[in-house]
């Protein structure tokens, strides 16, 4: 197994991305604790685990110093230690700079950014006082291209990039590696949400992705989490400051 005997803090770990790697990690040995604003749908993930490893629940917003401060600190009495960290936590909300509504604006960078620095900020340290670990951040690949009316998630994604190849100059010194996943078109509840939710926005993500995707289809929320998998195990020792496009060779054209 993969991470035996590592232990692994997962936000947004109530659906998509984040609750497959939480699952992908609980088969792979890993003792996980998943944060997320919905508690029902962590119970959801914790109750699916096969373990071996276990999956414990954490109702918190990464936005906020204060949750982020106790589900830290709560997950490291209980194992001792923090080998792993993915922040994974994010939103989507369509806007331009001119009709991006303020708060959707301070939400999103919030979310996908400031939760990243939180998190962080308190899991370092303990990283740093037990020898290194690794964390993998979840950019996108429109942190690395341009997409319109998304200019608040554009932002905040890029900036994910740009704060993962600080921390992993940072704290290279500490053992602690920093690396980002950058998915394309993935299978999750955001794009049909961006989308307002159509009847058929299925089948017209499906269509988008077999018209500009080389692949011709959209990826499953597991094949981003064996990605983070990688990164977070010592099979990806040497890799840090990276970015690891899983996006079907979307970015190559």
């Amino acid at each position: 197994m993969r991470l035996k005997g590592k232990t692994a803090l997962i936000t947004g770990g109530g659906d998509g991305i984040g609750k497959a790697t939480a699952l992908l990690f609980s088969e792979s040995g890993a003792d996980v604790g998943i944060m997320g604003r919905t508690k029902s749908r962590l119970d959801e993930t914790a109750a699916e685990a096969k373990g071996p490893g276990k999956i414990t629940a954490y109702q918190g917003d990464v936005s906020n110093e204060e949750d982020v401060k106790r589900v830290v600190d709560d997950f490291y009495e209980k194992h001792g230690r923090i080998d792993i960290l993915f922040n994974n936590a994010g939103i989507f909300k369509g806007g331009t700079v001119v009709t991006t509504p303020m708060e959707v604006w301070e939400q999103t960078i919030d979310i996908n950014l400031k939760g990243v620095f939180l998190m962080s900020r308190y899991v370092v340290p303990i990283m740093a006082k037990h020898g290194g670990g690794a964390i993998v951040n979840n950019s996108s690949v429109l942190g690395m291209v341009g997409m319109e009316d998304c200019v608040a998630y554009n932002a905040s994604k890029g900036a994910v990039r740009q704060i993962t190849r600080s921390m992993a100059l940072d704290h290279a010194k500490d053992n602690i590696r920093v690396n980002s996943v950058c998915p394309g078109y993935i299978k999750t509840k955001m794009d049909p949400e961006f989308m307002g939710n159509p009847p058929d926005a299925e089948e017209q993500l499906d269509k988008i992705a077999a018209d500009m995707i080389p692949l011709v289809r959209r990826a499953e929320a597991v094949e981003v989490g064996h990605a983070v998998l990688y990164l977070s195990s010592d099979e990806a020792r040497y890799v840090t400051g990276s970015d690891l496009v899983i996006d079907g060779g979307w970015t190559t054209l």
